[in-house]
């Protein structure tokens, strides 16, 4: 998102003042004895959600920790017991008689409930930043023959993973799932997890320290156990061919697998099925072409039942199969062309705030989107919960998915680069079996640098080398012309080169100009590459009512969207829109009292759940097709 008052450029956030006084050393969670140091890396296990889990959701104990006590004491030593032990008290003394002074208890401790940020579920910690420490008890009873990982959807920002005491593995990134393998360390009944988060944001963080959203922390998404055989799947991907559009082909990927073992993938519904052998790397190419396949789209979100296994490992998904591809500057779905009427979308949860992570927040979201005639979403600016595509799948909603790459981050860094890397790998790895996501979307709204443009070809590439199959994308910033072509909107961004297809935001009507000069505007995009529209829009308090003059009226905004629709169809390359955004979403940089109060409010929705007349305005154009054309 652009920023207040008027400001369109990227420097007005990211000024070299700004970076100055904030650039600070931020004390790293990861500072651990080497007596518990983590013994290995995590990885991501596709289709988890499928896979024998045993939910570790529900309440976990929990501890504040701002100055960093559980890795250190007082005296600034590192301390060799910390808050990952799961020692208590004896009756009646605040002592243990093998350690002597305790000074923290979980079982003494408030609950929190997981999945779910920690800032929404208690006032006193809306704002809070920094560590905490969770931890639970559970019981468990690992199998014969069988490896057991520990699953965490998502963890803001930084997490560390204890098991009975033990450093497993460390993580970073607050969107993406990880999971480590704590086979090892598990006992026969009782046993118990300590997950220390922190969500101090790092200047060389993935995002950087100042975003446009709220910085929720905490065990965000689901927490699980998952138990696979000795000799299991770890990765897959099945796509749709784009030469012929009718063989499936891909890989399947086995752990500690025999060279020439058995692979089978099959579909039962086509009675079609495929026998391969892995190789040395436990690796197996898939090319097979089942008779009837129908192709996944909106308005058919045809899913198959299909089965991956090898030995006594065994896995079924539910998958469709399409094509995206572009010709000049049209996308293809499944070979044909088509528009995308979309939307953006914060992972706020509706009604509530917070977080999205039930199933129930999901279905609020896409019933809104589809009834605005949504055929399309941006899920900004970050990886959302799994649920999302699983649905997105379900109801034939193509999916614009994003890593933080926001605003202005360390371009030159070589290991911020890695960080961006390691989230869109998990991101892709986790949703590239999933038919409704079509785009990688690597950065939103950067300063066209010299070191930016390096850095985002290097990204673009490994989108590329990492996923064939799909279109690579990011939401650029215009900038208009000079003297009698200032209301004309230029792209023409170095970027646009590596990009498959272009995203461009521009706040027409709202942070320049008013609603009714937006007719205008005209546009020199100087790439023949699709173009969406990724962002556009105004803000408005639902209920508040005057004439379409008065900014933060319900009027006002309608008027944005009624002469944008306008201005939009005049683009040539038009391919798709997403307008900011579907609901409100907190905000801390958005204070303005009794209009924003802590919320972006663009939403066409309040958080509140109430439409605003814009959300009416964009709904006519959608399902009268009066908001572009797909060639």
């Amino acid at each position: 998102m652009h920023g207040d008052q008027g400001q369109t450029s990227w420097a007005y956030y990211f000024n070299k003042t700004f970076m100055n006084k904030f650039t600070v050393l931020l004390l790293s969670l990861m500072v651990v004895p080497a007596a518990v140091r983590a013994q290995q890396a995590s990885t991501v296990l596709v289709d988890v959600d499928h896979r024998q889990t045993t939910s570790l959701n529900g309440e976990w104990h929990y501890i504040l920790d701002p100055y960093l006590a559980g890795l250190s004491n007082f005296q600034g030593a590192i301390n060799q017991h910390g808050f990952f032990e799961d020692r208590e008290p004896e009756a009646g003394t605040n002592t243990t008689a093998k350690d002597g002074l305790l000074e923290y208890s979980f079982a003494r401790s408030p609950t929190l409930k997981v999945p779910g940020d920690w800032n929404t579920q208690r006032e006193a910690l809306l704002n809070y930043e920094g560590l905490l420490w969770y931890q639970r008890n559970f019981e468990f009873m690992p199998k014969p023959g069988s490896r057991v990982f520990f699953h965490v959807g998502a963890a803001n920002y930084k997490a560390s993973l204890f098991v009975d005491g033990k450093h497993i593995c460390d993580h970073e990134g607050g969107f993406t799932p990880f999971d480590c393998e704590v086979t090892s360390v598990l006992h026969d009944g009782k046993n118990f997890a300590v997950l220390a988060v922190d969500d101090t944001r790092l200047a060389d963080g993935i995002p950087t320290l100042k975003t446009d959203w709220y910085n929720y922390g905490g065990l965000t998404r689901d927490i699980s156990l998952v138990t696979v055989p000795t000799t299991f799947i770890d990765d897959y991907d099945l796509h749709l061919s784009r030469t012929d559009h009718k063989t499936i082909e891909g890989y399947v990927h086995v752990i500690d697998a025999q060279s020439g073992s058995k692979i089978q993938v099959s579909i039962p519904e086509l009675s079609a099925n495929s026998d391969v052998l892995v190789d040395a790397n436990g690796r197996a190419a898939i090319s097979f072409v089942p008779a009837g396949l129908e192709t996944w789209a909106p308005g058919h979100p045809k899913l198959y039942k299909v089965e991956v296994s090898t030995g006594p490992d065994k896995l079924i998904d539910e998958i469709g199969f399409r094509t995206i591809e572009v010709s000049g500057s049209k996308i293809l779905l499944n070979g044909k062309p088509v528009f995308l009427h979309g939307i953006n979308m914060h992972a706020e949860a509706p009604y509530r705030s917070g977080r999205v992570n039930t199933d129930a927040d999901v279905k609020t979201l896409f019933d809104w989107a589809q009834e605005l005639g949504c055929n399309f979403v941006r899920l900004a600016h970050y990886p959302h919960d799994e649920r999302m595509t699983r649905e997105a799948d379900r109801r034939g909603i193509l999916v614009w998915s994003e890593v933080p790459v926001y605003w202005g981050i360390h371009f030159a860094d070589a290991a911020v680069l890695a960080k961006a890397e390691q989230q869109l790998g998990e991101n892709i790895r986790r949703d590239r079996n999933k038919a409704s996501v079509i785009l990688w979307s690597i950065a939103n709204e950067t300063p066209s640098t010299p070191a930016r443009t390096e850095f985002l070809t290097k990204l673009a590439a490994f989108a590329h080398q990492a996923d064939t199959t799909r279109l690579v994308t990011a939401a650029l910033l215009v900038h208009n012309g000079e003297g009698a072509q200032a209301d004309t909107k230029i792209v023409d961004d170095p970027l646009g080169k590596e990009l498959d297809v272009i995203g461009t935001n521009e706040y027409a009507g709202w942070y320049e100009m008013s609603p009714e000069k937006i007719s205008n505007v005209t546009w020199d995009i100087r790439y023949d590459k699709p173009v969406i529209m990724s962002e556009f829009g105004g803000g408005a308090k639902a209920g508040l009512h005057g004439p379409e003059t008065q900014r933060w009226t319900e009027e006002f905004q309608a008027a944005i969207y009624r002469n944008q629709i306008a201005m939009l169809n005049k683009i040539p390359q038009l391919r798709g829109t997403t307008p900011w955004i579907l609901m409100d979403f907190r905000s801390p940089v958005r204070v303005l009292p009794g209009v924003q109060d802590g919320f972006n409010r663009k939403g066409l929705i309040s958080n509140e759940g109430k439409k605003k007349l814009a959300f009416f305005t964009l709904q006519k154009a959608y399902k009268e097709n009066a908001l572009g054309k797909a060639e």
